[in-house]
């Protein structure tokens, strides 16, 4: 008997054979242990089904190039490339070196938890505890943020590792996107959120210059190694020439992929996306790590209270409306949805679109990266597809975009 059916037929017995029947009936048809756990979990869809799915809003958005992960129980089980990824045409492979982006900060967030679980760094200890020098003391570099511009303002000594990868450093993105071409404090340390990658680039340094550590290289030995990420680094490779992604912008031109020469925590890193599978898949699970600083890591660090993402300083709501259940991570967005708890990153430039998105019941992850950042406006729906409803904050990562309906 269908459970439909089953609904029919208990009417006529009486109370309790009708409600023994029916709980029989459920059992049978898997239904009662769904019922009993809360919403119910999507199934990965099929290979056929997602070609389909994302076939569909590759020509809904006019996407060039797309390429989709799929993580369930801290496992890969899909990994699917379309398009192309030049403009000569030739195919997007899940082993093309794509450019990772922000997602980048996600991967250095993973590598600084493996230093604060072995003692190396503590997230609430001042960086200028790591340092030789005070900080506006030492010289200016191309590679970091001018730190000489925060001499009189003594406001760097409360910087913590904490306050940068949750991006509460009180700093612009980037300094020279200020004005006047400065870096500066906009707001105290740990007060609020303002998304900045030169945040990421001064704990890149307290690493490098306070530790010791070379960051591209302890990346590859103790991040993209152990996972198997063989095509991906924080800096880039001659050999990643012959199975590149170029971009396109969002007027449909093609941009050359950057050969970035520069190891930066905020965004160098090329990969593709059979690594960023095996990353997600690793980071889910906590692989490398213990079970506390995994924990930490998608933890609700610090309430994020704007309306969007950027402009990065806008000015904060009201209590009333912001999103109770979003919050910073390290480095990840922290948000609680139909689900349960999940995490995300997003990564983007001119011609980049990528997305990670993670929910812990399960251990299960999408992750897509596109060379083609018209390719954003099908992101929450291509998530929804396999995932179902998990409450990720779109709208907060990208403000006013129109999203794709999922209509063709």
């Amino acid at each position: 008997m269908t459970p439909t059916a089953s609904l029919h037929a208990r009417a006529a017995l009486p109370f309790t054979a009708r409600r023994l029947a029916w709980l029989r009936s459920l059992a049978a048809a898997g239904l009662l242990a769904l019922l009993a756990s809360g919403p119910v979990a999507a199934r990965v869809p099929s290979a056929d089904a997602l070609d389909a799915q994302a076939a569909q809003a590759m020509a809904a958005t006019q996407a060039r190039g797309l390429a989709i992960a799929v993580v369930d129980r801290g496992r890969v089980v899909r990994v699917r490339s379309y398009g192309s990824r030049n403009a000569q045409g030739q195919p997007l492979r899940t082993d093309t070196v794509m450019y990772g982006a922000s997602l980048t900060k996600a991967a250095f967030g993973y590598f600084v938890a493996q230093l604060v679980d072995e003692g190396r760094l503590d997230l609430d200890k001042p960086i200028a505890d790591y340092l030789d020098r005070p900080l506006p003391d030492y010289p200016d570099e191309d590679r970091y943020a001018p730190w000489s511009n925060l001499a009189g303002d003594d406001r760097w000594r409360k910087l913590t590792a904490r306050h940068l990868l949750t991006h509460s450093s009180g700093f612009a993105n980037f300094f020279f996107l200020e004005a006047d071409g400065k870096l500066q404090f906009h707001f105290d340390p740990g007060t609020r959120y303002g998304y900045s990658g030169d945040g990421l680039i001064l704990l890149q340094f307290v690493i490098e210059r306070g530790l010791g550590i070379d960051l591209g290289e302890a990346m590859r030995e103790r991040v993209f190694a152990p996972l198997g990420m063989r095509d991906t680094s924080m800096i880039w490779q001659p050999r990643f020439a012959a199975n590149l992604a170029d971009g396109w912008r969002a007027d449909g031109a093609a941009e050359p992929h950057d050969e970035r020469g520069r190891v930066r925590a905020a965004g160098s890193m090329d990969t593709s996306i059979d690594d960023m599978a095996r990353f997600a898949a690793g980071l889910v699970r906590g692989a490398g790590l213990s079970k506390a600083m995994r924990a930490e890591l998608a933890r609700p660090q610090l309430p994020i209270t704007t309306r969007s993402q950027f402009p990065t300083l806008q000015p904060e709501l009201s209590a009333a409306q912001r999103r109770a259940d979003l919050a910073a991570g390290l480095g990840v967005i922290a948000f609680r949805g139909p689900r349960g708890a999940g995490f995300m990153k997003g990564g983007h430039d001119d011609s980049t679109a990528n997305t990670l998105v993670c929910i812990e019941r399960g251990q299960r992850c999408v992750v897509i990266l596109s060379n083609d950042v018209r390719a954003e406006a099908a992101f929450p729906k291509l998530v929804e597809f396999v995932l179902g409803e998990t409450g990720a904050p779109w709208r907060w990562e990208y403000g006013d975009m129109k999203f794709w309906d999922g209509s063709r």
